[in-house]
């Protein structure tokens, strides 16, 4: 047996498929093959993909039930070769039974020998009719044979049972004379012993022969398996019967022959074998009954222990195997770089005729001082890709004076065909061949900017990742690399081929964004079509103008035409030659005529397929050839279906065809195997060795790459994907059921599953019980998506894919992070795509956490359920995400769980998308949003650009005007329309709930030539139902506009115009001007119903009708408010009330009301401030931070919150107006421009021309979280675990329940909260608060006790819950009963880090390195800790409330002892080493004294096992910030601040240090889970119910569960299904607050 642990010496093999080719006689292996099939080798299969990432084919020739569809001999053999060269491991499973089985007809004889036949036959008088009617002779051979004719192929349907005995019969007569002419050769001495053995060989023998026979070592070492079976006795009572009965003598001497051959196959050849190349050979004897001989009953014990046998020497010997190396999650963009190198190798073997072109590229190469990129042009077919691909692995004997870096890439053949990507690729691979580290200084900016996603599929953070348009960061960054990195040592060549196969124009966004001229040292090779070389050769003005590819173009041109005749001529003979045919000189004369109309190496490949079937007599035409390419894929293709069956042959191209990346020899077995269409009455199953001899067939039109880790097949050329698409997939109906059929084979769900096979299994992660982390199913990843989206099955898509934590794992572990944002950004366009809103926030979380999930992809689910938890009431439709979590938690049977989500300090984006992507240097002018969402934006470029929301991308707003393009100038909004200003004085008005229409607005030319303005100097508009109203900078006047008959109307006004407003109805223009006045204008009549004005006369900002427009509102530009009444408009106006607040008088930069709230809030520079318009009360104001000042702000949806911008801060800041705290900072990719507030999001624009959007309800969300205005110092929790108590060093300590997820009470000090305690029972309260002690009863709330005088630093509570304790430094520390707080007794020696003794007996503490013990009833101390020296001092001690007689103690000298106080014994049990110190503030003892926490240096939490007396240390990734030892003893709790990988220390929008939080189980070091935590800890409890409570420094806190099956402890469901739990009462409700006694009630003297 071989040992699973080692590995062959040979190199490994590049195969991701185990192929074993079965051996066996047909007619004796049944049973056991059957066996094997059903039970061995599909459970077999799933292990090589879960532990591996292998898959299994087992090629077994007579699995058919119809003997005609039997492999020939030389099939079989090129069977057995295919194996052989391309199976990752064994490649053949040989069964030997106790019957050598028929000998096999040859497929051909050469004609000396066949001669010998016949001529024997007749000299014998033997009838030969058979054997000259079965077999032509072939001058087309070589050397010329006689050919067996081809046999009856029709399906078993169509050939009934009469015609099916006839064929059968013939066959045996055919093979019963060709054994006689054979035995009378060998008789009369004409023909060998040895070469008659060789036409006597059963199908068997043959192909072990084949397979062993004169192989070299490595071929058979542990790469073949034998079984063979010796049954003694197995005819039982029938042979006696034969012995005595008088048999004929031709079946007498076949069964000695068999015998004989049986006999040396066994005994001489493999035994051979096994000691000259260790071939692994097990022999099995049964002996039977004489009576019954080899019974049904033996026979399947006998393929019972096979089976057993079989399944553990194949585990063996593929698991020692040398397996490609499987690339890491990280190293997608590595993996990407060899499989494109591997492609550039096999596409450079089909280079079969040299090329004069080449020695064009060759020159261009060499010569030196080309700026200019070398273009390959070509018709199709002409070979531009083998020809790059065969001068790539040129160029180093090309240049062999420097050693140049050669970059190919394929990108029509590129996974991921999309601009962004590929540059992005092409970044990659320059920076990882010439070592990004040595890159110079000057190129350290876009050096920078690439840091952020080091590998290309990574998310940039200042890229629109699902744009298919090339950023111009990514430009400079690649011009950059292309600048600096090749030199003359190292000079680049860049070889770039199938641009112009790209879809959506992709490859001239390529080619624009390559830079010109090319920078020294670099040399671009590109194949292009002609209309790609526009992008290459950009237009040139008349003067300039050059012929194409000339001197002074702006490339270098080689024109690709078709091959020389002769060329083609000398390839198809070699093609012939090799396959051992050739033509007739008639038929070659017809070969010439075709290879001269078509001269293309395809083409003359496809010949040689159809060259290949002639035989000498066939009847050959000018019509047997086809005359082109296409022609003769169709010819191909026909012959392929009369050969292996119509439905088989396009099934399986279809599936080729339409596949994403191509197919595994596997996947496409699989997939016809289910395929009904394939599948019928007579054949249930397409047998394996069927699609194998398919692939036998189109293997030379195949190539086969490597595509994520596996080997796949896909065309050779992309005209038979054109071929097949018109024969095969002809409507979009046949296009949609193959895709469908591939989904679900992708999806693990086959149609029809044979009987007693194991079903598909296709997880999106294939998990070993022998490995901790599984292997990614990145085919299913890469293909899935794709069939689901081209068959229809968007809802599945959406469901199964795009919301599913398993994807989403899968993508992120692939290294596929960015590919899975530009999945959820998507969007789809589908009706069946409801959940939009869902896959933003999915896209927003992970884009926010890009870098650590890069560094980390395992804690995907941890930053998922901390990032999505707190919004599950926002988006219910991820309810079943959440789910997902859990369950997989739950599966895996450890890790954490988070019951309570703290505070966000930020809301990820739903959407960020880039305006006029293809300009630099381009800021936004001005933007504007409508009611719906609508986003509008002018750019100083003069372009406008449009942003419908989500479910719509960016576009251009092109609009002409006497065919010329319109310049854009500026943008106003207002309700449900938008006005665009253009530079030729046009006003342009859009209603974004009607059709795309633009209105001009007319009648305003005639006011804008009298006032000498321009359009652009419109201030801004009013919307009613069916009329804008306009205001003119400077002017005194008011336009209106009706839109339904698109006339223009004036009203005159006092003074210059400065804001208006209108009525619901439009029946009245409350316009503001200049001088404080406030005009009321019918719009029907156009008359002036009433005016007034503000005392100070100063310009009005802004005018607010409320009060069903009883009232009008008026804010002037210093922000002077006053109410005015005009509910009468026949009477003038009334002033209410006026108020103004003093201070700094700033202008009102911008105004904003919430009609929900009743809020009016006011910007300025200094303060923003906000009136409550209910009781017209000024609410609050919040000044501007130090140093910085206001630039706008607008409230929330529901006025609960506001958000301003501020001069040179980066993000969007958010606070809370009941609090005043600043709870959230948005981030955004540049500094802000403007802050706009749609429908249901916000949105910034930002400096640099993009928009980011967050979503309201998320914003609220967060916002809504409680937290207390410091930092959390201490948490308490009730023994039930179902609430808890906090304090931040400020007046209050709240009260938290775990159900909601809230605080319940807040129990409000005179002075801030120095200690807090709780009783055990949890009904009392105590805290201390400027040295005054607080009792508190929990359930009412009430204050019961406050105590002065007592001049306390700390407070206990004794275990039994009587008693209180308060520690003094300077004074008495006293005992006092915790009911009505009279005092028990004093203390007057103050004890440092005093506890309580479990027993509530004494009070323990240090005083001058000694430890002591005071009674609670006298004060006195009665104990005393006895030290072993003088010189060493207690440092720490920990008392153990399971054993209340002892206190574990640790002295300076490193020594650990216990101390019994009752008896006042020490015991010492460990001495530390010196190097290792225990830390005071760290030391921690299980309530049994198991475990001692010691310290948490050096980035280690280390422990001291008291029950095993060793030293145990767990390491952490970076400092530990808190850390907790469970009372039980079963696990420590820490958080630690993780030092940030290489790329996340280069990411300069990711933090620097990420705080995590991590469970350790103690028993075993094993690591439960790990939460991320988004901000820095201040405090940490793990309390009894398995529940770790964590205080931020916000203020805020997070509750985690801990789910550990090993100990028997499961998730906390209390409040699970809600996590978010703040659904059941109003977030923004402040608790209950429960006050102190104005005064002591006890003071102590």
């Amino acid at each position: 047996m071989l040992s699973a642990g080692r590995q062959m010496d040979r190199p490994p093999s590049k195969s991701t498929c185990v192929k074993l080719y079965l051996c066996s006689n047909p007619e004796d292996s049944m049973v056991e093959r059957r066996a094997l099939r059903e039970h061995v080798f599909p459970q077999l299969r799933e292990h090589c993909r879960k532990t591996l990432g292998l898959d299994v084919r087992v090629i077994d020739p007579f699995e058919s039930i119809d003997p005609c569809h039997w492999p020939d001999e030389y099939t079989r053999q090129q069977l057995i070769k295919e194996c052989r060269e391309s199976s990752a491991g064994p490649f053949m499973l040989a069964l030997v039974g106790h019957q050598y089985g028929t000998a096999s007809l040859p497929r051909q004889v050469q004609v000396s020998e066949y001669r010998l036949l016949l001529q024997e036959s007749q000299r014998a008088g033997v009838s030969s009719l058979q054997l000259e009617r079965q077999y032509q002779r072939d001058e087309n051979t070589v050397p010329p044979s006689y050919c067996l004719t081809a046999q009856n192929q029709a399906e078993p349907a169509a050939v009934d049972e009469e015609e099916a005995m006839r064929m059968k019969a013939e066959e045996k007569e055919l093979r019963k004379q060709f054994q006689t002419a054979v035995a009378l050769c060998v008789h009369s001495g004409v023909l060998s012993p040895e070469r008659a053995r060789g036409f006597s060989r059963s199908a068997l023998d043959a192909d072990v022969r084949f397979a062993l026979d004169n192989r070299p070592l490595d071929d058979i070492i542990r790469r073949c398996l034998v079984y063979v079976h010796r049954v003694v006795g197995a005819g039982g009572g029938s042979d006696k019967r034969r012995r005595k009965s008088q048999p004929e003598p031709q079946e007498e001497a076949k069964w000695a022959i068999e015998s004989q051959m049986l006999s040396e196959l066994c005994d001489n050849f493999l035994p051979g074998l096994i000691t000259s190349s260790k071939l692994l050979v097990y022999t099995t004897t049964s002996e039977c009954d004489c009576r019954h001989g080899y019974t049904k009953a033996r026979r399947r014990g006998y393929a019972q222990s096979l089976c057993q046998q079989v399944y553990s020497d194949l585990v063996v010997l593929i698991d020692s195997w040398s397996i490609p190396e499987v690339f890491q999650p990280g190293d997608a963009s590595a993996r990407e770089q060899e499989e494109q190198e591997e492609l550039c190798d096999t596409l450079s073997r089909l280079y079969d005729v040299i090329r004069p072109e080449e020695e064009e590229v060759r020159a261009f190469v060499e010569q030196g001082g080309q700026q200019r990129p070398l273009v390959v042009t070509g018709g199709p077919c002409t070979g531009k890709t083998v020809l790059l691909a065969h001068c790539a692995q040129q160029m180093r004997s090309w240049l062999p004076d420097s050693d140049p870096v050669v970059i190919t890439y394929f990108c029509n053949l590129s996974i991921n065909p999309t601009p962004a990507h590929l540059l992005s690729c092409l970044c990659y691979q320059l920076e990882a061949r010439y070592h990004s580290e040595a890159s110079s200084e000057q190129s350290t900016i876009h050096m920078d900017n690439h840091n952020r996603s080091n590998n290309p599929r990574d998310l940039n953070p200042d890229c629109h990742s699902t744009s298919n348009v090339c950023s111009p960061e990514l430009k400079q960054r690649l011009s950059c690399l292309l600048t600096s990195m090749p030199s003359a040592e190292r000079p680049l060549v860049l070889i770039l081929d199938g641009l112009a196969h790209m879809e959506n124009n992709a490859g001239a966004q390529i080619a624009e964004s390559l830079p010109s001229p090319l920078p020294p040292n670099v040399k671009l090779v590109v194949t292009v079509s002609p209309d790609l070389l526009q992008a290459i050769n950009p237009p040139r003005s008349a003067a300039q103008g050059v012929s194409e590819g000339g001197e002074g173009s702006g490339y270098v041109c080689v024109q690709l035409g078709p091959v020389d005749r002769r060329q083609c001529v000398k390839m198809l003979e070699s093609l012939l030659r090799t396959s051992g045919r050739r033509v007739t000189s008639g038929q070659q004369a017809l070969v010439n005529r075709a290879l001269t109309a078509c001269r293309l190496t395809l083409y003359a490949r496809l010949l040689h397929l159809h060259t290949s079937l002639w035989h000498s007599d066939s009847d050959v035409t000018e019509s047997s050839l086809p005359a082109s390419v296409h022609s003769s894929i169709s010819a191909l293709l026909d012959h392929l279906e009369q050969k292996h069956g119509s439905s088989v042959v396009s099934r399986a191209v279809s599936y080729l065809t339409l596949s994403r990346t191509g197919l595994t020899e596997a996947e496409l077995a699989d997939l016809l195997s289910g395929d009904p269409r394939v599948q019928t009455e007579h054949v249930p199953r397409l047998p394996q060795v069927a699609v194998e001899t398919l692939l036998l067939d189109l293997r030379r039109f195949l190539i086969g790459r490597t595509v994520a880790g596996s080997l796949v097949l896909l065309w050779v050329s992309r005209h038979f994907k054109l071929v097949v698409a018109k024969r095969c997939l002809a409507s979009r109906e046949v296009s949609r059921e193959v895709h469908s059929a591939m989904a679900d084979y992708f999806m693990g769900r086959l149609s029809r599953e044979p009987r007693g096979v194991e079903t598909n299994s296709q997880p999106f992660v294939f998990y070993s019980p022998f490995k901790d982390v599984g292997r990614v199913n990145l085919r299913k990843v890469l293909e899935l998506p794709h069939h689901l989206r081209e068959s229809g099955r968007c809802g599945e898509l959406e469901r199964e894919l795009l919301m599913s934590l398993g994807f989403h794992q899968a993508m992120v572990r692939a290294g596929l992070l960015g590919e899975l944002v530009a999945m959820l950004e998507k969007e789809e366009g589908s009706p069946h795509l409801v959940f939009s809103r869902e896959r933003a926030l999915l896209a927003g979380i992970l884009k926010s956490s890009a870098c650590s999930l890069q560094s980390s992809p395992l804690h995907l689910p941890s930053v998922m359920e901390t990032n999505l938890l707190p919004y599950l009431d926002v988006f219910p439709g991820l309810e079943g995400y959440a789910r997902e979590l859990r369950q997989q938690r739950r599966r895996r049977g450890s890790g954490l769980g988070v019951l309570l989500c703290p505070a966000q300090l930020t809301v990820p984006s739903i959407r960020c998308l880039t305006f006029n992507a293809k300009t630099e240097n381009v800021s936004v002018k001005e933007a504007a949003e409508a009611e719906s969402g609508i986003v509008a934006q002018v750019l100083d470029d003069g372009t406008a650009w449009i942003w419908k929301g989500f479910g719509c991308d960016v576009v251009r707003l092109s609009l002409s005007c006497e065919q010329k393009e319109l310049t854009f100038t500026g943008i106003k909004s207002s309700g449900h329309f938008i006005l665009f200003f253009t530079q030729c004085d046009k006003l342009l008005l859009w209603d974004v709930t009607g059709p795309e229409r633009f209105l001009q607005v007319t009648g305003h030319a005639k006011a804008l030539e009298s006032s000498r303005i321009t359009a652009n100097t419109v201030e801004g508009f009013v919307a009613s139902q069916k009329s804008v109203f306009m205001w003119w900078k400077g002017e005194s006047f008011v336009s209106a506009f009706d839109v339904s008959n698109e006339t223009m109307t004036h009203f005159q006004c006092q003074s210059a115009v400065t804001c208006l407003a209108c009525s619901s109805r439009g029946s009245y223009v409350y316009c503001g001007q200049e001088e404080g006045t406030v005009s009321i204008l019918d719009t029907n009549t156009g008359s002036v119903l009433g005016a007034c004005s503000n005392t100070n006369h100063n310009a009005i900002k802004s005018i607010i009708p409320c009060g069903d427009e009883w009232e009008m509102t008026c804010v002037d530009r210093t922000g002077r408010v006053s109410l005015w009444d005009v509910a009468s408009k026949t009477n003038p106006p009334r002033l209410v009330a006026e108020s103004f607040i003093g201070g700094e008088s700033n202008n009102v930069l911008n105004i904003d009301y919430s009609h929900g709230s009743g809020t009016l809030l006011m910007c300025q520079s200094h303060q923003v401030v906000l009136w409550d318009t209910c009781a017209w009360e000024l609410w609050d104001q919040f000044l501007a931070p130090a140093g910085k000042t206001f630039a706008q702000a607008l409230l929330s949806r529901g006025g609960h919150l506001f958000l301003a911008l501020l001069d040179s801060c980066p993000s969007v800041l958010v606070w809370r107006v009941s609090t005043g705290q600043c709870v959230l900072s948005l981030e955004t990719n540049r500094p802000p421009h403007t802050l706009l507030s749609a429908a249901s999001s916000v949105i910034c624009v930002d400096a640099g021309c993009r928009v980011t959007a967050w979503d309201s309800e998320m914003i609220d969300a967060a916002g809504a979280a409680p937290r207390m205005g410091l930092g959390v110092k201490e948490v308490a929790v009730e023994r039930t675990g179902e609430c808890f108590y906090t304090s931040d060093g400020s007046h209050a300590v709240w009260r938290w329940r775990l159900e909601s997820g809230l605080p319940h009470a807040n129990f409000v000090h005179r002075g801030a909260v120095e200690k807090l305690r709780l009783s055990p029972d949890g009904v009392h309260l105590v805290t201390l608060s400027a040295g005054d002690i607080y009792v508190w009863r929990t359930g009412s709330g009430q204050n019961i006790l406050r105590i002065s005088g007592s001049a306390a630093t700390d407070v206990l509570i004794a275990p039994n819950g009587s008693f209180g304790v308060s520690v003094s430094e300077r004074g008495l520390s006293r005992v006092w009963k915790l009911a009505h707080g009279s005092v028990v007794c004093s203390i007057h020696v103050y004890l440092s880090d005093a506890k309580v003794s479990p027993a509530s007996t004494f009070l323990i503490g240090c005083r001058r390195g000694d430890l002591l013990a005071a009674s609670l009833w006298s004060g006195s101390i009665n104990k005393r800790f006895s030290r072993a020296e003088a010189s060493d001092r207690v440092v720490a001690f920990h008392t153990l409330s399971e054993h209340p007689d002892f206190v574990v103690v640790m002295a300076a000298s490193g020594a650990v002892y216990t101390w019994n106080m009752p008896e006042e014994t020490v015991y010492r049990h460990f001495q530390l080493p010196c190097r290792f110190r225990c830390q005071p503030r760290d030391f921690q003892v299980s309530s049994d004294g198991s475990y001692a926490l010691l310290s948490t240096e050096n980035q280690a939490v280390s422990l001291l096992d008291l029950s095993q007396v060793r030293l145990c240390s767990f390491k952490a990734e970076g400092p530990v910030i808190q850390v907790h030892l469970d009372k039980t003893g079963r696990y420590v709790a820490y958080a630690y601040r993780a030092t940030p990988s290489a790329r996340v220390k280069n990411c300069t929008r990711c933090p620097h240090a990420e705080a995590l939080l991590a469970v350790v189980r103690l028993a075993d070091g094993e690591r439960i889970g790990s939460a991320r935590l988004a901000k820095s800890p201040t405090a940490l409890v793990v309390c009894e119910r398995r529940r770790v409570l964590v205080g931020f420094e916000d203020g805020s806190v997070g509750v985690y569960s801990i789910l550990d099956v090993v100990t028997g402890g499961e998730e906390s469901l209390g409040c699970r299904e809600n996590a978010s739990g703040r659904s059941k009462r109003r977030a923004f409700d402040r608790p209950l607050s429960c006050s102190a006694r104005a005064s002591a009630n006890i003071t102590w003297p």
